[in-house]
């Protein structure tokens, strides 16, 4: 009786060993949207991809006009990751973004933000590289979207940055790598993650199409790895009807397939069939990773 007991329990502990060793192996993928505070459909469907979808942080963009809703939104959701998407561009031709201090190396003679960071050869003189801009006014400016988020948002836990600002220069790496350490909020490239797969879902043929880029995406993530995947949801609205530039002007049916993709059934299916681990940044112990780097 003894001797069976016995057997049974190491039975159960090897069956608890596995599953913790499954566990500690299983992928972990952090879902990132994007842009929220620069249209009220981006707010929406961002907040939607959280509640019913895969999103698990999302990077608010604090000089754009429907930032206040977006902070109301947030306020809603207080489980939700969010990192400051700090920016120094505007992209689109029908709506401009401003910064919030004075910064004449960074805008145009209308006082926006430049289109790009690097010269788009449909649109000349619209980069900020085009331009004799100032690291000073960079960091002034990095400074000051960084406090009114901390202030709006305390729970801000994070810094990325729109359109790959943060790696323009050299120069600009090193003063935000400062910025980081001096308010205490990791880049999201900190982490060391990998990217989701490059499925390129702009290049599919169709709504399905993406679909199956994604599921086999999510197919070829390797065990114990932790991936991100980036995008930018939006709802299907006339808001994003005349949103776009030369080079991008199916800005309405891309993103608001976005939406549809990160709420999509089989998608969510899949993610636990594979016992793949949705995270998010705030979830990551950084300061061991920093340690060990």
């Amino acid at each position: 009786m003894i001797k069976d007991f016995t057997l049974y329990m190491i039975f159960i502990l090897s069956i608890l060993a596995m599953k913790r060793s499954f566990a500690q192996e299983t992928p972990k993928l952090i879902i990132r949207s994007d842009d929220i505070g620069s249209f009220s459909a981006a707010n929406h469907a961002i907040i939607e991809t959280y509640k019913n979808g895969i999103t698990t942080s999302v990077e608010l963009m604090i000089n754009c006009p429907w930032a206040p809703e977006a902070i109301k939104l947030l306020e809603e959701f207080p489980d939700l990751d969010v990192g400051v998407h700090l920016m120094i561009t505007s992209e689109w031709e029908n709506v401009k973004w401003r910064p919030l201090t004075e910064v004449p190396s960074l805008v145009d003679d209308n006082g926006y933000f430049y289109s790009f960071i690097y010269p788009n050869q449909n649109v000349p003189n619209a980069a900020i590289l085009e331009h004799n801009w100032k690291l000073e006014d960079i960091e002034k400016e990095f400074r000051a979207q960084i406090e009114m988020a901390k202030k709006l948002v305390p729970r801000i836990s994070h810094i990325s940055t729109h359109m790959g600002c943060g790696n323009m220069h050299q120069d600009v790496k090193n003063m935000l790598a400062k910025l980081s350490i001096e308010y205490d909020l990791p880049q999201d490239y900190d982490y060391g993650l990998k990217m989701f797969p490059n499925i390129q879902l702009n290049k599919q043929k169709d709504f399905d199409a993406k679909v199956s880029a994604f599921l086999d995406g999510l197919d070829s993530l390797k065990s114990g790895e932790v991936y991100m995947f980036v995008e930018h949801p939006a709802q299907d609205v006339s808001e994003m009807e005349h949103v776009g530039h030369e080079g991008y002007r199916n800005v309405r049916q891309d993103r608001s397939e976005v939406t549809k993709l990160l709420t999509h059934p089989k998608i969510k299916e899949r993610i636990l069939n594979l016992g793949i681990e949705l995270i998010d940044f705030k979830s990551i112990d950084y300061k061991s990773i920093k340690e060990k780097s």
